[in-house]
């Protein structure tokens, strides 16, 4: 099913969360949070939205690394009901996509709830004290056509480090609903 994020709620304060990475250690959202900020977004693998982004979202945050700003996905979904999601194919996407992240499991479902993950990918971008700045689409780019893409995710982390607030206006990001149980 096809759905949009909803607006950001500017200023909502990042619940903490502490899931596994792919080689089993424990990442958390307070040692991911930095002086520039920190981008969440969510996804899996199997999602079509997820495989038509997931090179730009490589070098995007590859180069928001390289300005300080921490990056970390999450995977949500039912992998049980979804095998294509499960840990075991997170980390066969990640190698093939060259994740330069961590990308993290959450078995429960609980951090997903928490954050209100609506689809795959869903984005938030967050600022030094883990205020809710940014909850947008990576770039205005068509699922196939990226030849010519305004960046908007990299232009509103940027904002973010350097004002500590996102831009007023953002396209939502569009995907596939997450898999609750």
């Amino acid at each position: 099913m096809l759905l949009d994020t909803p607006i950001c709620d500017f200023g909502w304060k990042a619940p903490e969360f502490a899931l596994p990475d792919l080689a089993g250690n424990t990442v958390s959202m307070s040692e991911q949070l930095g002086n520039n900020g920190l981008l969440i977004a969510f996804i899996c693998n199997h999602c079509p939205y997820v495989k038509a982004i997931a090179e730009r979202l490589t070098e995007d945050a590859k180069l928001l690394q390289s300005e300080g700003i921490n990056v970390v996905a999450i995977m949500s979904n039912d992998y049980h009901a979804y095998p294509a999601d499960s840990p075991v194919n997170m980390r066969k996407f990640a190698e093939q996509y060259n994740f330069s992240f961590p990308y993290l499991v959450d078995e429960t479902q609980q951090v997903g709830r928490q954050y209100g993950a609506i689809c795959t990918p869903d984005f938030f971008g967050f600022n030094k004290t883990g205020e809710l700045q940014y909850r947008g689409r990576l770039d205005d780019a068509k699922m196939t056509d990226a030849s010519s893409r305004q960046p908007e995710l990299v232009e509103a982390m940027r904002l973010i480090a350097k004002t500590d607030h996102g831009p007023q206006n953002q396209v939502p990001s569009m995907g596939c609903s997450i898999k609750w149980r």
